[in-house]
């Protein structure tokens, strides 16, 4: 589709193309995508309920935990209702100033959850390898301190590219082919130089990705030498139990999203590149209730109470 009309993006919106590769199955992966969509909204909602209301979940741990699943709920919340509408349609319009919401929020969630995962890392750096002075050290302050920093740098950055984004000037094709607005693809439709955006996303790399995952690997490196300090067996995997849950969403959250922007966007790609797409913002919100909750004594004890109140209720 061509514009002859410079800038008329901006009035007709966008068109996300989604998954023509799929077309044929599109019942079956819209089945799939909603019913995703649904337990994951109800997992992470319950996490942020079990923090908000169990005593036994105070701890600093569960309380970026509770955070980390807002983030997600965010972060599906702003792409998957959409991306319901391509599949079904097999394609849908997007307005201008809906794809840069949905691009600055998808940022948003995503820098939030880099800074929330190390944040985390440092929590888990204190508990092990400085237990003595873990109370004094994390105290309400840092907490809050380090949560404020996690989502105010997210909405800050974000909204420097977003801000360059708006600038541009969209002369061609309004076609994205993929399922919601990220940056790459409006790179490509874009007339304008982008090099200043270029510039932009290798500092903000640099900041939201790259030294909050080598913050991580410092601290868990730490953690093993004190792990592995340790004289008993049992002592060494009641240690690990802590934090082994933190470091597989860990490997999960960084490592695709490490995959996605290592994959080149251009050519045979592109459906490689949508498809970890798909796995990064559906499965992962997904997946990080469960790995915290499936060996967790704690969450599991906060659900047990809560469905008992429920049933006193009812009756």
């Amino acid at each position: 589709m061509k514009m002859n009309e410079m800038n008329s993006t901006t009035s007709v919106g966008f068109l996300l193309l989604g998954f023509p590769a799929l077309y044929d199955y599109k019942l079956s992966f819209f089945s799939i995508v909603l019913l995703m969509y649904c337990v994951t909204l109800c997992e992470n909602l319950l996490i942020i309920l079990l923090v908000s209301t169990s005593r036994r979940l105070h701890s600093p741990m569960y309380f970026f935990l509770g955070h980390l699943a807002l983030s997600d709920i965010i972060q599906i919340s702003n792409i998957v209702p959409k991306m319901l509408d391509v599949i079904i349609r097999g394609g849908s319009v997007i307005s201008f100033v809906g794809c840069l919401i949905q691009f600055y929020l998808y940022g948003v969630s995503v820098s939030a959850g880099c800074y929330l995962l190390t944040a985390m890392s440092y929590d888990r750096y204190l508990a092990i390898c400085k237990p003595l002075h873990y109370i004094s050290m994390m105290s309400v302050r840092l907490r809050y301190g380090l949560l404020i920093s996690s989502w105010g740098f997210g909405f800050m950055l974000v909204l420097i590219t977003l801000v360059l984004v708006c600038d541009f000037d969209f002369c061609g094709s309004n076609v994205i082919n993929h399922f919601f607005c990220d940056l790459a693809p409006l790179l490509e439709l874009s007339c304008s130089d982008t090099t200043g955006v270029g510039i932009d996303i290798i500092v903000h790399s640099v900041f939201i990705i790259l030294l909050p995952f080598l913050f991580i690997i410092i601290t868990y490196a730490h953690i093993f030498i004190t792990i592995f300090g340790i004289s008993s067996t049992s002592g060494r995997q009641k240690t690990f139990s802590t934090c082994s849950s933190h470091l597989v969403v860990v490997s999960i959250y960084y490592g695709s999203m490490l995959i996605i922007y290592m994959v080149p966007y251009r050519g045979h790609s592109l459906t490689v590149n949508k498809f970890i797409s798909l796995v990064y913002i559906v499965l992962t919100p997904l997946l990080n209730p469960l790995i915290y909750s499936l060996r967790n004594k704690e969450i599991q004890a906060s659900v047990d109470i809560y469905l008992i109140c429920i049933k006193k209720k009812a009756l």
